[in-house]
Formats: structure tokens, C-alpha cells, sequence
């Protein structure tokens, strides 16, 4: 046991060790995938467009609760506008004794109507109020609510439609670097064994059992090797900078790439894919099918404003009025008692209605706006037609080219082994001197470019089977499960 447990210790202490020595920018498929859903610029406006439209449903809820506003007017009138009015109405309801009235304008009689200073109200005045406004029926505000939340469901689709794009391209551009490296390691064992094969065939020239020419032809190809593994190296370093640009991953980092293109399954099962076919499956129909959702509710929210708007209101508050602007802020006496009110009294008021508002014409603009809505609502009606259409395309399409670039591949396949048994049977024949270093090249040539098309022919089966799972509404439902 004691063994047991200092092999199990030595195992375990291995892999910290692996783990560590792992560089800290390397990324399989999956976490370059993880990376760019949440870093990519355009992932991240479409989670601040989620969050826009959480605050477009609460700010529509807001406008059916209570709006209370208060209100506070202090106002100084150095010129009472006159009044106007008949003499014995104005001083009949003024609180005079009638005995007074004649001491007020005796040249007029009670019936003469006169214009004079208003002092029945003083220069200065002070109000403070507060008012609550309630809605209690009103169309467009309740289709309002339901249009706020499919505009909250329309950004939630159109974030699904933008991460599955973000997993496409990501994707691609992860296996075109991977296939790429392959490719580079490819001509690496390439040249390998072309330079072993022209140090043999200088050797074999100096002792004169072969020709100059031999070596030459050897040399060319070596050459042509090396030219075409620096043409990929450049390329792979495109690839990883097109990489990091879909994931927004720092372009002055390195990046490092981990797992093998082997390891990347190619098989699809098309029987299952068509079983479980429909079209809400895809992002870009979701998306449409939630603003046509909203488009049907800008036609009833047209035919609500049309409805009668019934609201409840209520006022209350406190005024004074004082000679001076000074004294409305003030506790000090400013004029006198009259029928035992105080000084500086502030006097409150109050009020309660209900208001219905009924649209009886406007212009037969409501009308033609109802038309307007009614006609976008037919053109979402036709692109979704159209949609329909592109996506049975698509399909078909992507199943012919899946089919097609498969049967490619299993031929390159093949063609490869051959070119390999063609070129080390090649190869044994020089060394034992019963071949030319004519074939030897020719051999060669025909294993890269074998080599070459083999990996084509994979890149395109990769890229197929990406474009199938976009066809079959697949990619975020694969995400998902690989989560």
C-alpha cells in the first residue's frame, strides 16, 4: 500500500507539473469559443442591448403607476393687474357692512361698473403643491406593455443570432490556424527527409555512383520545401491574428493553439439532423418571427389610440400672500386680523377629478399611420417568405457540399497512403541502386502535393460541417451540450 501511495504521488505531482509548464495563452476550440462570447465587442453590445430593453419594460410599467409631482411658486407682482367689476356685486360678497358701501367710489352707483387697483389680493405671493396623476384606462399603454416585452424577447433572439455567428467564426478560423500548423509540420518532416535523401545522393556522388545532375534535382526540391513552409508560416501567423480578432483576444500576445486536427470529429447524422428539422431552430428566423411579433403589435397600439383615455388626478397644497416679498418667508405680522384669521397663515387647498379624454377627429392622421404599420407588417410577412425559401436552400446546400467535400476527402485520403507507399518504395529502390533520383523527386512532389490536398480536402469538411449545423439551427444547441 505504502508503494500504492508514492506511485499515486509521483502520478499526481506529473501532472501539476504538465499543468504548469501549459503556457498561459493556450486555448482549445471550446475556451477560444468561451473567450470570444464574452470579450468580443460585438457580444458585448448585444448584452448592453438586452439590458436596454430590461429598461424599455420597466420604464413602460412606469408610466401606468402613480406620477406624483410637487411645485413650489413664490411670485412678486409690482403692478396688480385692475379690476373690473359692478359696485354693489363686488362689495356685496366683500364682508363690509352695507353701511360702507358709499365710503368706496361715492361718485358711482351701486349698479356702475368700475376699474380700480385689486386689493382684494396683495403684491406678493407664495404656493406650494403637490399633484398625483393616476391612469386607470388607456389602450396604448397596455399594448405598450405587451410590445416592451416582445421588444425584450426580440433582443434576447437577436444576442442568440450574434453568438452563433461568434461560434462560426471562431470556429473557422480555429481550424483554418490548426490545419495550417499541420500543413507547416508537414513540410517540416518533409525536408527532413529530403535532406537526409541529398546528403545520400552527395555522398553517392562523390564516390561517383551518382550524377551531379542527381543532386541537383534534389536540391531544387529541398528548395521548393522550404519556400513553401515559410509561404505557410506566414500564413499561420495571419490566421492566429485573424483568430484573435474574432475572439478580441490582445493582438501583441501570443496565442498557442492546443489539441490536433484528428481529434476533430467529421461525422454528421444527416437522418437525425432531418428528423428533428424546423424552422424556429435557427437564430435568424427567431429573430424575424419576434419583429414581425412586434410589428403586429405597432398595428394594435394604432387601433388602440383610437379608445377613449380615462385618468384620475388630485391636487393639494398651501398658499399665503404677504405685502412684502420678504415677509412670505417670514413669521412676522404682515397685515391685519380679519373674522380671527392670523398673520402669516398659510392656507391650504385641495382638489380631486377625473378626466376622460375621447379622440373625436384628428385629421385622419391615426388612419393613414394604421395603413402605414399594416404595410410594414406585409413586408415582414415577404421577407419571411423569403427567409423560408433561403433556408431551404441552405439546407440542400449544405448537405451537397457536406456529401461532396466527405467523398473528397476519403479519395485524398487514399491518394495519400499511395503517395507515401509510392515514395518510401521509391526511395528503397535508390538506395539500392535500381532507381533514378528522378523518381525519387517525382515521388516526393507527388506525396506533398497528396499531403496538401489531403488536408484541403479536410479543411473543407470542417468548414462544411460548421455550415451544416448553422443550416440546421445546430451550432448554439451544440455549445450548449459541449458546456
Amino acid at each position: 500500500m505504502k508503494r500504492f501511495y508514492r506511485l499515486l504521488l509521483v502520478v499526481g505531482s506529473w501532472g501539476v507539473a504538465n499543468a504548469q509548464d501549459a503556457p498561459p495563452n493556450a486555448f482549445t476550440l471550446q475556451q477560444c469559443i468561451e473567450y470570444a462570447l464574452k470579450n468580443s465587442i460585438t457580444m458585448q453590445n448585444m448584452v448592453i442591448d438586452e439590458q436596454i430593453a430590461q429598461s424599455k419594460v420597466k420604464e413602460t410599467i412606469g408610466i401606468g403607476l402613480p406620477q406624483v409631482s410637487g411645485s413650489v411658486n413664490a411670485t412678486s407682482n409690482p403692478t396688480l393687474p385692475r379690476f373690473f367689476g359692478v359696485k354693489q356685486r363686488l362689495f356685496g360678497f366683500s364682508g363690509l357692512p352695507a353701511s360702507e358701501y358709499p365710503n368706496f367710489f361715492p361718485q358711482l352707483g351701486d349698479n356702475d361698473v368700475l376699474a380700480s387697483q385689486n386689493f382684494f389680493q396683495l403684491k406678493n405671493s407664495l404656493n406650494a403643491s403637490l399633484s398625483v396623476n393616476q391612469l386607470i384606462f388607456n389602450g396604448s399603454y397596455l399594448v405598450g406593455l405587451r410590445a416592451s416585452s416582445a421588444f425584450k424577447n426580440l433582443a434576447y433572439k437577436s444576442t442568440n443570432q450574434t453568438k452563433e455567428q461568434t461560434i462560426e467564426q471562431v470556429t473557422k478560423a480555429f481550424y483554418s490556424a490548426l490545419i495550417n500548423q499541420e500543413r507547416i509540420n508537414l513540410f517540416t518532416n518533409n525536408i527532413a527527409r529530403v535532406d537526409t535523401l541529398l546528403r545520400n545522393t552527395s555522398a553517392l556522388n562523390k564516390n561517383g555512383f551518382a550524377e551531379e545532375i542527381d543532386v541537383d534535382r534534389v536540391q531544387v526540391t529541398q528548395n521548393n520545401l522550404v519556400t513553401e513552409k515559410d509561404k505557410f508560416e506566414r500564413l499561420q501567423t495571419l490566421s492566429l491574428e485573424l483568430l484573435k480578432f474574432q475572439m478580441n483576444f490582445p493582438m501583441d500576445q501570443p496565442l498557442v493553439l492546443l489539441g490536433k486536427i484528428d481529434d476533430i470529429s467529421t461525422n454528421v447524422n444527416l437522418d437525425d439532423y432531418l428528423k428533428e428539422w424546423d424552422y424556429k431552430n435557427r437564430p435568424d428566423v427567431q429573430v424575424l418571427e419576434a419583429s414581425r411579433e412586434l410589428q403586429r403589435l405597432n398595428v394594435r397600439n394604432k387601433y388602440a389610440a383610437a379608445l377613449p383615455v380615462l385618468s384620475a388626478n388630485a391636487n393639494l397644497g398651501y398658499s399665503k400672500q404677504a405685502t412684502t416679498f420678504g415677509n412670505l418667508f417670514s413669521n412676522g405680522p404682515d397685515f391685519a386680523e380679519v373674522q380671527g384669521v392670523g398673520p402669516d397663515k398659510l392656507y391650504p387647498f385641495s382638489s380631486v377629478g377625473i378626466t376622460l379624454s375621447i379622440p373625436i377627429f384628428t385629421g385622419l392622421q391615426n388612419s393613414y399611420q394604421l395603413q402605414q404599420e399594416k404595410l410594414r407588417l406585409q413586408k415582414i410577412d415577404n421577407s419571411y417568405k423569403l427567409l423560408k425559401s433561403s433556408v431551404d436552400l441552405s439546407v440542400k446546400q449544405a448537405v451537397t457540399s457536406y456529401e461532396n467535400s466527405i467523398q473528397s476527402l476519403e479519395a485524398q485520403k487514399k491518394n495519400m497512403k499511395l503517395a507515401e507507399k509510392v515514395a518510401r518504395v521509391t526511395k528503397v529502390k535508390y538506395g539500392q541502386g535500381v532507381g533514378s533520383s528522378l523518381e525519387v523527386v517525382d515521388a516526393e512532389s507527388a506525396l506533398k502535393e497528396a499531403q496538401v490536398n489531403y488536408y484541403n480536402a479536410l479543411y473543407d469538411v470542417l468548414v462544411a460541417k460548421v455550415d451544416i449545423d448553422k443550416a440546421f439551427g445546430k451550432i448554439l444547441t451544440n455549445q450548449n451540450t459541449q458546456k
